[in-house]
């Protein structure tokens, strides 16, 4: 009698050379899920399907792990930032469409802390060093970090001459400012209980005071 023979199980979490991208995956799905405090290199490499001295050639510790993935969860917010500029009309008057950048990028950031908390407050957990990543690994589809399409949003304000040279000075951090305060608060603050069209209303009204504030 003969007994049948079952077939190795076929390996999906990575393939052969391919460990940094399997482990990197990994971190993102628990920060999504948990945040940074999330991210175990362990669990990990548990979910890549290696053993834990594999993760080591890639990520020295648990601390390298968490920046390329605060590096990835950039990119992501910068792409969320993107979805919101691809919406608008590239034929618009210089001035309306500098307006409507600059609310664009703002409820994309919001939008973003509102459906992915764990990512997001992983792109703003503290680390121990710099951001030791390509300066590609935290942008967009366009090239832009959040910060730099923020910057790019409000220099399209200045060309149409809605903002002088001493308000656009330092301008992002303002900007920056009020809508991560709001994104906080929605996430993890007494905003907690708002609904969507809650948040979205107040968003709007917050972009609106910022760009007239600026």
């Amino acid at each position: 009698m003969t007994s049948a023979v079952t077939p190795p199980a076929s390996r999906s979490t990575y393939r052969h050379g391919d460990l940094r991208r399997a482990l990197l995956e990994a971190g993102i799905e628990l920060a999504r899920q948990g945040g940074p405090s999330a991210i175990v290199l362990r669990e990990a490499t548990r979910r890549a399907g290696v053993v834990p001295n594999a993760a080591y050639r890639h990520f020295a510790s648990r601390e390298d792990l968490l920046l390329a993935v605060r590096a990835a969860a950039l990119s992501e917010l910068a792409s969320a930032m993107e979805t919101e500029l691809d919406k608008l009309d590239g034929n618009s008057p210089p001035a309306d469409y500098a307006r409507a950048s600059l609310r664009a990028v703002g409820a994309g950031y919001l939008r973003f802390a509102w459906l992915e908390p764990g990512l997001f407050r992983t792109a703003f957990a503290p680390a121990d060093g710099p951001l030791k990543v390509p300066p590609a690994d935290k942008a967009g589809r366009g090239g832009l970090d959040p910060f730099q399409l923020l910057s790019a949003a409000l220099d399209r304000m200045a060309a149409a001459d809605l903002l002088t040279p001493e308000r656009r000075h330092a301008a992002e951090y303002l900007a920056w400012s009020s809508v991560h305060g709001l994104a906080m608060l929605v996430i993890e603050g007494p905003l907690r209980g708002f609904s969507p069209s809650q948040v979205e209303a107040v968003g709007q009204r917050l972009l609106e005071m910022v760009e007239k504030g600026l």
